[in-house]
This record gives structure tokens, C-alpha cells and sequence, in this order.
């Protein structure tokens, strides 16, 4: 029987499961937001908390501990620095999960997971554009849509470009057979 057993087997063998959460707690910590399946984010969550938890104590001894787990001195250096002073106020749930619908491939629920007041810098795409409704559903759209624009359409011209030049060699090869 499985009684008081804490966490989930992701079917992988222990030391692929902890090389897995190392791996995506250095990416949540680089990124500020990833995506993953739901499981993981779950698992996820209180791997990382207990990392920016020790962050807030900043001395050697948490320092160790957290180079420890991440290996990569400039994520306990934006841990200790950076990530300690916007959570010093804060007494845990530095992580959010969101539910983001289900893996095409094989319908795995999946989820976003991020970290609770994140830099503005490190926001991307889709919060802009939840912004933008946002702000257009209280009437004030004009910053954020000139913003989208030129970050939406550079990506749309390519693709045509793209497609033109693509559909250019394929009626060059059938004029040739």
C-alpha cells in the first residue's frame, strides 16, 4: 500500500525524475514561465518554493544548498539578488499554475507554471495581448495595439514571403519536367 508516500513516479526512474525537476526549475528560474505538463508542474511547485524560500534566508549555508539543486551560479546569484527582494514580503506561493488546455499529440493536460509577480521584461506575447483586452474592454487600447502590431506583423510577412518564394521553386521544377 501506498499510504503517506508525497509525490508522483512521472514514470521515470528516481534519479531521471530528480535530473527532471532540477532541469525545470533552472528553466523556471531563467524564464520566469514555462510550460509543461500538468503532473510536473505539480511537482514542480514545491521543488522550486523550497529554493526561493531558502533565497530569502541569504546566507552560506542556504547559498551552498541552493548551488547545490541548480549547479548554475547565475540562477543563485538572480535567486539571492533579484528573486529574495521581490518575495521578501511574501510567506510562500512564489509559483502559479495555470491550466492551459491538453497536448495535441496524446491529450495530456497541460499547464503553465510561473512565478508570482514576474519582471515586465519576461512577460511575453500572450500577456500583451491579454493586456490589450484588458484594456480595451475599460477603453484605454492605444499604447499596447500600436505595440502588438509591430510584433505580430514582421512574424506574418515572413511567413509570406516565405510561401511565395516556396510556391515560386515548386512552378519552376514542374515548367522544367
Amino acid at each position: 500500500m501506498r499510504h503517506k508516500i508525497a509525490g508522483r513516479k512521472l514514470n521515470r526512474k528516481s534519479s531521471h525524475r530528480i535530473s527532471l525537476l532540477k532541469n525545470l526549475s533552472k528553466s523556471l528560474i531563467r524564464n520566469e514561465q514555462i510550460e509543461t505538463t500538468l503532473p510536473k508542474a505539480k511537482d514542480l511547485r514545491p521543488f522550486v518554493e523550497k529554493l526561493l524560500h531558502r533565497g530569502k534566508k541569504n546566507d552560506l549555508h542556504s547559498r551552498r544548498k541552493v548551488y547545490n539543486e541548480l549547479r548554475d551560479m547565475t540562477l543563485v546569484n538572480k535567486i539571492f539578488d533579484t528573486l529574495a527582494k521581490r518575495y521578501s514580503k511574501r510567506n510562500g506561493g512564489y509559483v502559479r499554475i495555470l491550466k492551459s488546455g491538453y497536448r495535441y499529440g496524446d491529450a495530456s493536460p497541460k499547464a503553465i507554471i510561473e512565478l508570482i509577480d514576474r519582471d515586465e521584461n519576461a512577460k511575453g506575447l500572450s500577456d500583451k495581448i491579454r493586456l490589450k483586452e484588458k484594456q480595451e474592454s475599460d477603453g484605454k487600447s492605444k499604447d499596447v495595439s500600436a505595440d502588438l502590431e509591430t510584433s505580430i506583423k514582421p512574424k506574418t510577412e515572413e511567413k509570406k514571403t516565405l510561401k511565395a518564394e516556396t510556391q515560386g521553386s515548386k512552378k519552376e521544377t514542374e515548367t522544367k519536367k
